[in-house]
């Protein structure tokens, strides 16, 4: 029998970590069930999984939070503060996971999921996909990271415009102002995510998590203190089982295995 509450399904597939949105009959709605299991299966990583690539089943990524629902409890302030604090620990498990995340976005992403996206390393998105915070048709205020999102992608005057008039944001346009890393045809969508998540795993994961925190954090430093934490993070880096790796297998005119090099 299936369980009314199973919101997130997980698969180890070689060294990535599948965190699959599977509950398409309400357009993968995000509610405390949601939020609860997707930041439980973030956390429960296995240690040989070397990045997670998040994805989502049926037509639509995520339809944002299920407020009609919630709605019709009669107590909503209460229930968004609670999802708002559910939510919060999903994106810290994004954001500090110890390996990188890639996403693959199809169909409509709305509301928090916008904030999902913005915590990723990497973002692979489908060409018809519509990226749509919805909160402003609903007489409310931004939630689930949103905001930050997108005025970090964005920027201020432009992610004012999108929400102030409840706007949508096309694929292209995500793509052209850096909320989306990589842009692909519908029909090799989840394929390509699959591949580049497959890709990340095979790289120096342990660098590419002090890369993104190097790139995270340049726009909040001075120059001076961004070169400090480079030259700390590089000499991190040469010191890791990695940075050995890589540097010798430069050295021997053949491809590093940094699936092999752990510290």
């Amino acid at each position: 029998m299936t369980d009314p509450q199973h919101r997130v399904s997980t698969a180890l597939d070689g060294d990535v970590w599948r965190v699959i949105l599977d509950h398409p009959a309400t357009g993968n709605a995000v509610d405390v069930p949601m939020a609860e299991q997707l930041a439980a299966a973030l956390t429960a990583r296995p240690d040989e999984a070397r990045a997670v690539l998040l994805l989502a089943s049926g037509d639509r990524f995520c339809s944002g939070a299920d407020v009609e629902a919630y709605a019709a409890s009669g107590d909503l302030p209460g229930l968004l503060v609670e999802l708002a604090a559910r939510w919060r620990e999903v994106l810290r498990a994004v954001l500090h996971c110890p390996v990188p995340v890639v996403a693959g976005v199809h169909g409509t992403v709305a509301g928090a999921a916008v904030g999902l996206l913005g915590a990723c390393d990497v973002v692979v998105c489908a060409r018809s996909t519509k990226l749509r915070p919805g909160t402003a048709a609903l007489g409310l205020s931004p939630d689930g990271g949103t905001s930050w999102a997108l005025t970090r992608a964005l920027g201020a005057p432009r992610a004012l415009e999108l929400l102030l008039t409840d706007g949508t944001l096309s694929a292209a346009d995500a793509h052209h102002f850096g909320l989306v890393g990589r842009l692909v045809d519908d029909e090799v969508a989840t394929r390509a995510a699959v591949d580049l998540a497959a890709q990340v795993a095979a790289g120096p994961v342990r660098a590419m998590v002090r890369t993104r925190d190097l790139v995270r954090n340049a726009a909040t430093r001075l120059l001076d203190e961004q070169l400090g934490e480079e030259a700390r993070q590089v000499a991190e880096s040469a010191a890791d089982p990695e940075g050995r790796e890589g540097v010798a297998a430069a050295r021997a005119g053949r491809r590093p295995d940094f699936r092999a090099a752990r510290g």
